[in-house]
């Protein structure tokens, strides 16, 4: 599958029969590809992570729940932008299901427009862990652009000092700490050292 097909391709995974014909029904004439299965095991069975832009999930299925395919599928590393759908939802479940990285969490009955506009949210938005991870990567590339002055200079801004102190722990002026520091920044695509310091820090973390 290409990434233009995988852009439109869709998971449902619910027990329920007549409603995973009905969201076939329903994202299949909305252009996508749909790919359903009955319970999670299924699902995890045919997996291929990057065939498909999102996951409609129930939460309350037999044997593994919807929960608990989550739970599974980070434990993997599979990131896939995940709505859960369920008819007994609780907000202690929507809370979970939200902190282990949901994209939304959709209560029954619903509206299908509005999961449609869900669905297309979530396949041109990155889940945050992806935000995150991209932003390492880009922090980190940033971070390689830095000549090794300008990176001992950043460093120790970074760590508090000032200008003056920089200038005499590197054995050069403050004309040139300033220039070597403003260098950095805009490499690094930053305006203030808070700014500064967290995009050190992530893209020392970058993976």
């Amino acid at each position: 599958m290409n990434d233009t097909t995988a852009a439109r391709a869709v998971y449902v995974v619910d027990d329920d029969d007549a409603m995973r014909d009905s969201l076939r029904w329903l994202l299949e004439s909305a252009g996508y590809r749909v790919a359903s299965f009955s319970c999670a095991e299924r699902f995890l069975g045919a997996l291929r992570p990057g065939d498909a832009s999102c996951l409609v999930l129930d939460v309350r299925m037999p044997g593994l729940t919807g929960l608990e395919l989550q739970q599974e599928l980070n434990r993997r590393g599979v990131s896939v932008p995940i709505i859960f759908i369920t008819g007994h939802g609780d907000v202690p479940m929507a809370v979970d299901a939200l902190k282990n990285g949901a994209f939304h969490f959709l209560e029954k009955p619903f509206q299908g427009e509005r999961l449609l506009e869900l669905i297309e949210q979530a396949s041109t938005q990155r889940t945050p862990a992806e935000t995150e991870r991209a932003q390492r990567r880009c922090a980190a590339a940033r971070l390689a652009t830095l000549t090794q002055r300008e990176r001992e200079v950043m460093d120790l801004v970074v760590l508090g000092r000032k200008n003056k102190q920089i200038a005499e722990a590197l054995g050069i002026s403050v004309k040139t700490v300033e220039a070597h520091r403003a260098r950095a920044m805009e490499k690094m695509d930053v305006t203030s050292v808070a700014e500064l310091v967290q995009a050190t820090l992530s893209g020392k973390n970058a993976a």
